[in-house]
């Protein structure tokens, strides 16, 4: 494919920058980007700009926002750009078939997982915390259905015991934007190979709450392992200890039976705090009190005098 072609990029959060970034670099500088309308922060009562749309505007690529592209009024307006091709990255909204069938080539979008798996909101969060072990980004064409379009390109990555959702959500937005170009390159033989999504095979992403990070300590220590992974850093785990809340950001955990009643601090070792689970121990890394920053475990021991036998309350 040339890089002659008329692309308009549509997306929002930090997710999306590497693609729009990628694209700009190599030729293919968007006409037009659409993002999410801008945000009013609540602290400051400042208007916030989505992460895209900074960057196009350090790039002067022309910015739209509407609040929907179900109108008539805003389809006309992207027919009025006459695009080739849409590319779609975490853009917050879904596109209608009217928008769908504007573009020669359709809508590319990049997605956080290897599809049919995991379709939905939240693929990187959910992933890590069922404790998979792979991962990967698809690069599909998108059709009217929530991520069930025909697969042009897939790319695997593997995931860590220790891989946050943050890692995960920064490694995969770098590895889309690499594939994207891949399949830009030869964009006319690369859809000719997309071949359809088993739907026998799909599973759904729903996306996350702050609720699912109130941690349960009789579950046991592996398994909240991956879900403090899977919510860090955003929105977070948290527990109770003296009254008040802590979020957890990171943890170790260890297989095993224990003797203690569930969310009972059981070591101190290492800096590390050590909490018997339903089954196996968690051994906390990073903890955060209430109105306070971020400390090391071994931090919040100094600081809090914290002493075996002390619990976490669920």
């Amino acid at each position: 494919m040339s890089n002659t072609y008329r692309i308009v990029f549509m997306g929002t959060p930090d997710f999306s920058v590497p693609a729009l970034k990628a694209l700009c670099d190599n030729g293919y500088t968007p006409i037009a980007v659409y993002t999410q309308p801008d945000r009013i922060n609540s602290r400051g009562k400042k208007i916030k700009f989505s992460p895209v749309k900074e960057l196009a505007l350090e790039r002067n690529i022309p910015v739209y926002q509407p609040m929907t592209l179900k109108s008539d009024k805003e389809v006309e307006t992207l027919k009025a750009l006459a695009p080739d091709l849409l590319v779609v990255v975490a853009y917050g909204k879904i596109l209608p078939e009217s928008v769908l069938r504007i573009p020669k080539y359709g809508a590319l979008n990049i997605h956080g997982s290897l599809l049919p798996k995991y379709r939905g909101a939240a693929p990187i969060q959910r992933t890590i915390i069922n404790g998979d072990t792979e991962t990967g980004v698809t690069i599909m064409k998108l059709d009217a259905g929530m991520d069930t379009g025909d697969i042009i390109s897939m790319k695997h990555c593997p995931i860590l015991p220790t891989t946050t959702a943050g890692e995960l959500f920064d490694s995969l937005s770098k590895m889309g934007a690499l594939e994207l170009i891949q399949v830009l390159r030869d964009l006319e033989g690369s859809l000719a190979q997309a071949y359809p999504q088993d739907h026998t095979q799909a599973t759904y992403a729903e996306k996350v709450t702050k609720e699912m990070g109130h941690l349960n300590w009789q579950m046991a220590a592996k398994d909240l392992g991956c879900l403090i992974r899977g919510m860090s850093p955003n929105p977070g785990c948290y527990s109770f200890y003296r009254g008040s809340r802590v979020k957890i950001y990171d943890a170790i955990s260890e297989e095993g039976g224990s003797f203690f009643d569930p969310g009972t601090i059981v070591s101190l070792e290492g800096g590390l705090i050590g909490v018997a689970c339903g089954e196996g121990i968690l051994r906390i890394k990073i903890i955060q009190p209430e109105n306070h920053k971020k400390m090391s475990a071994a931090e919040f021991i100094n600081g809090y005098k914290v002493q075996r036998n002390d619990k976490f309350i669920g």
